[in-house]
């Protein structure tokens, strides 16, 4: 692993398991009659995830919206986002669309984004401390809550899931599903307890154990 690529696209192995992916949401999902959204980290590896395991989706005219809130946790370069400016001038050769696509909908991603260290407001939403970032998982989930649809898919990220959403560790390009309850908890469906595709561990994590304490800033 190389922590020092920028926003890094999706490897060979992973351009593989989109495609395992897809096969198993379609054979789920594909006879779902109710409203259905797509919601992907704007990071380009979960932008491709999305454009590769729900083509079948887009091709209803759903659309891949993109929201800050489900970036990687960490402020690496690895971890962090492309400007939306540029993301038209990355060429992607390993899905249907391109990064310009009107598939994509960024008309919701914070005009803060990819900041997560230079601005105070930017280390309060995006930052990499336990209370941003449970904060910010608390975030997305009462956006999801609110939302309309009857079934929502959300590509994010493994360490983002695990320590400030869900509590349950994922494997690469595995999916859990959960309904809310009325404390806007998440309540597992049992099925995937290790994961839709059976690749993840059946173990849970305390939300926010991984991230970093609090630091004060002395000014």
């Amino acid at each position: 692993q190389n922590y020092s690529i920028p926003d890094p696209r999706l490897t060979d192995l992973g351009i593989q398991q989109c495609g395992q992916l897809r096969h198993n949401l379609f054979q789920r999902f594909s006879s779902f009659q109710g409203r259905i959204a797509v919601v992907a980290s704007p990071m380009t590896r979960t932008l491709q995830t999305a454009s590769l395991a729900a083509d079948w989706l887009v091709e209803r005219g759903i659309k891949i919206e993109a929201d800050a809130d489900w970036q990687e946790l960490s402020a690496k370069p690895c971890d962090t986002g492309t400007p939306l400016s540029y993301l038209p001038l990355i060429k992607d050769n390993q899905t249907k669309h391109q990064f310009s696509s009107p598939c994509y909908d960024f008309s919701a991603v914070s005009p803060l984004w990819p900041d997560k260290t230079t601005s105070p407001a930017a280390r309060d939403l995006f930052g990499y401390t336990r209370s941003a970032v449970l904060r910010r998982g608390r975030r997305a989930l009462e956006k999801l809550s609110k939302r309309p649809e009857d079934l929502i898919f959300v590509f994010s990220h493994s360490a983002f899931l695990r320590s400030g959403v869900s509590g349950w560790w994922y494997y690469n390009a595995d999916y859990r599903i959960f309904t809310f309850d009325e404390q806007l908890g998440l309540k597992i469906d049992e099925s995937t307890l290790e994961g839709g595709m059976g690749w993840s561990w059946n173990k849970r994590a305390e939300l926010g154990s991984e991230v970093p304490e609090d630091v004060e800033e002395v000014v």
